[in-house]
């Protein structure tokens, strides 16, 4: 405290406001070391190694969050992205695929970012082993895509899963039944950071367990992080020594990001020579993507601008159909060799999101994140590729998931597609209410899935239950008020109806 004030005294005597912030700002990266040295000492020694580049990590984050100050992006620099930085998917698929195509595919490892709980749809554990399709699970078709894929071209394309440390343990566990497959799985956790007192700025963490007191201290750091950890597993360099080139990258509840062949043997082949270091698969805007990253000309480069970024006198232009066409899949192909360079050069480069959250017993935290597809400013010979909704089939609410196991969609070799019968490509708008938000409670609303093949738009809000082979067409809104309940009976057929009120069938 004395030195503390001594420098304070210091600051204020050069009559300076800034030197005034230095100090403060030198005094907190001090006691957020000294916080964390002390978590340190409470790791085992088979604990010690990778807890400490968590830590390392974590101040090296933590650093850089005190340095910026302000939105990261100057709006008045921003520029549509020229022409050809983002092609259209027809194009690179009307170049066709070569003969070798096996060869091409036997460069390519597939990541999925497998840190996620289901904790928003009311399911305990990992994400990727909810039910979606069949009694399959994202990560059983994930797996039959891959198996599909190495059967059909006599290939040995990897499956690895990037796991967060609430994920690792349920997921390796379920990873046996598929010891009879023809995919190779790798994993590798993503880092563990402490989650840091909103007014005090110092972890809230006191030790390295994340369990009782603990359970709430600790948050893995947005995908963004893939690039360290991949590189501190040593899978990186594993792959790269087995004449591996690319990695696809994909969020493992996008149930529409297979592999595509026309986009491997674009990067592997380009028309130009020269090869693409990073590509970014976007897709045409909706209403509902209004709040999607989107690409952008930046200082002369792709740049991925994310709504945190946007200094909030332009929000409502950045969330303009018109202004801004496309958003950012998170379907990404990323150059192995080029992570290597980039990763030792300490050169990726990924704004901070500051994530604020309010832990169960009231404190108000912040978690510092980076998101994987705002690195693509590092690498070169970027690329956006503007390629068919259909790559981008998100589950993020029961919402989604009545979408994904209705007859819009037929499950072919762990690919969903839309089903020939519906006669426009574009998914019904679906919004189911509260009593549907947990998947148990919305799997026992619904006898049977309704058929959904003639549906635009479905509103659901209330006490409401589905019986057996409901059809839905047009617009289709049912509301139970409060205290009302209403029954759907079975081989009803919805269109264009409103519903509410009291709505009971019994049976005779």
């Amino acid at each position: 405290l004395v030195r503390f004030m001594r420098n304070l005294s210091k600051a204020m005597s050069q009559d300076g406001a800034s030197q005034f912030q230095e100090v403060i700002r030198q005094e907190l990266e001090l006691s957020v070391k000294k916080e964390l040295e002390k978590i340190l000492t409470t790791a085992s020694s088979h604990e010690f190694e990778h807890t400490k580049k968590d830590l390392d990590g974590f101040r090296k984050l933590f650093h850089r969050f005190l340095q910026e100050k302000g939105p990261s992006v100057d709006w008045g620099k921003i520029q549509r992205p020229p022409e050809d930085s983002i092609q259209p998917y027809e194009k690179i698929k009307a170049r066709g695929l070569p003969d070798n195509i096996s060869s091409v595919l036997n460069k390519l490892v597939v990541v999925k970012l497998n840190g996620g709980l289901g904790t928003s749809m009311g399911c305990k554990g990992p994400k990727s082993l909810i039910g979606v399709r069949n009694e399959n699970t994202f990560l059983d078709l994930t797996v039959q895509q891959i198996e599909h894929l190495n059967k059909t071209y006599n290939t040995d394309v990897p499956l690895v899963l990037m796991n967060s440390f609430n994920t690792d343990e349920d997921t390796k566990k379920i990873l046996q039944k598929y010891n009879h497959c023809r995919v190779k799985i790798y994993t590798f956790n993503q880092s563990r950071y402490p989650r840091i007192n909103k007014e005090s700025l110092l972890p809230v963490a006191k030790d390295v367990s994340y369990s009782g007191e603990n359970t709430e201290a600790w948050y893995p750091p947005g995908h963004g992080d893939i690039y360290a950890s991949f590189y501190n597993s040593g899978l990186l360099d594993t792959f790269i020594g087995e004449g591996k080139e690319y990695i696809f990258v994909s969020n493992i509840d996008n149930l529409g990001a297979t592999v595509d062949l026309y986009i491997l043997n674009h990067l592997m082949n380009p028309p130009n020579g020269k090869r693409c270091e990073f590509v970014m698969e976007v897709t045409n805007k909706t209403r509902a993507d209004v709040k999607g990253g989107t690409l952008t000309q930046y200082e002369g480069k792709l740049r991925l601008v994310e709504i945190a970024q946007v200094p909030k006198a332009h929000v409502d232009e950045f969330k303009s159909v018109s202004k801004f066409k496309i958003f950012n899949t998170n379907n990404l192909w990323i150059s192995l060799g080029a992570v290597k360079r980039l990763q030792e050069q300490n050169a990726i480069d990924m704004e901070i999101i500051v994530n604020a959250k309010t832990l169960d017993g009231g404190l108000n935290v912040i978690q510092l994140e980076t998101a994987v597809g705002a690195a693509i400013k590092s690498f070169e010979n970027s690329l956006g590729i503007n390629v068919p909704r259909s790559r981008f089939l998100p589950v993020k609410t029961t919402s989604d998931l009545l979408l994904v196991m209705s007859n819009l969609y037929s499950l072919n070799a762990g690919s969903l597609t839309m089903s020939e019968k519906r006669e426009f490509p574009t998914v019904p708008l679906v919004k189911l209410g509260s009593s549907f938000t947990k998947v148990q409670d919305y799997l026992r609303r619904f006898e049977s899935i309704p058929d959904m093949l003639e549906l635009d738009h479905l509103t659901v809000s209330g006490d409401v239950t589905f019986g057996k082979n409901v059809s839905l067409k047009g617009t289709v809104i049912i509301i139970a008020n409060h205290g009302d309940r209403i029954d759907i009976p079975p081989g009803a057929v919805l269109e264009n109806k409103i519903v509410s009120g009291n709505l009971r069938i019994l049976d005779h």
